[in-house]
């Protein structure tokens, strides 16, 4: 079983910060790669971010580019997003995932319980 524990939501003005952390373990593997998917109320789930398993290789949705960051500690096994300049329609449930080598934003295996975003102005 691979667990994955997200932390780091909240409510944020428009224009504000959040970090959002997503920590693996389990029978998950430090070749794996992880990335976040978001769902809005109503909606069906985005592709947000993913990294590669050594943190070398990232790809971003068109509409967060530029704007958020995502990094991975490698020891700690951990994945982050750093979200900067949240717009309206940003909120939603962000899911942590980790998955197989493969394309980064791709097909992924296991998935976290969300934790949710929400921006007001």
């Amino acid at each position: 079983q691979v667990q994955l524990v997200e932390s780091g939501g909240g409510l944020v003005q428009a224009g504000g910060s959040l970090r959002l952390s997503c920590a693996a373990s389990g029978r998950t593997s430090s070749t794996y790669r992880m990335g976040w998917v978001r769902q809005a109320r109503g909606k069906g789930r985005e592709f947000v971010a993913a990294i590669s398993w050594n943190g070398a290789v990232t790809d971003y949705a068109d509409s967060i580019k530029g704007r958020f960051t995502i990094s991975k500690d490698i020891a700690k096994n951990t994945v982050y997003l750093q979200m900067n300049s949240l717009k309206p329609e940003d909120p939603a449930v962000y899911y942590c995932s980790t998955g197989r080598p493969g394309i980064l934003r791709g097909q992924y295996d296991y998935w976290g319980q969300g934790t949710q975003v929400t921006v007001s102005s």
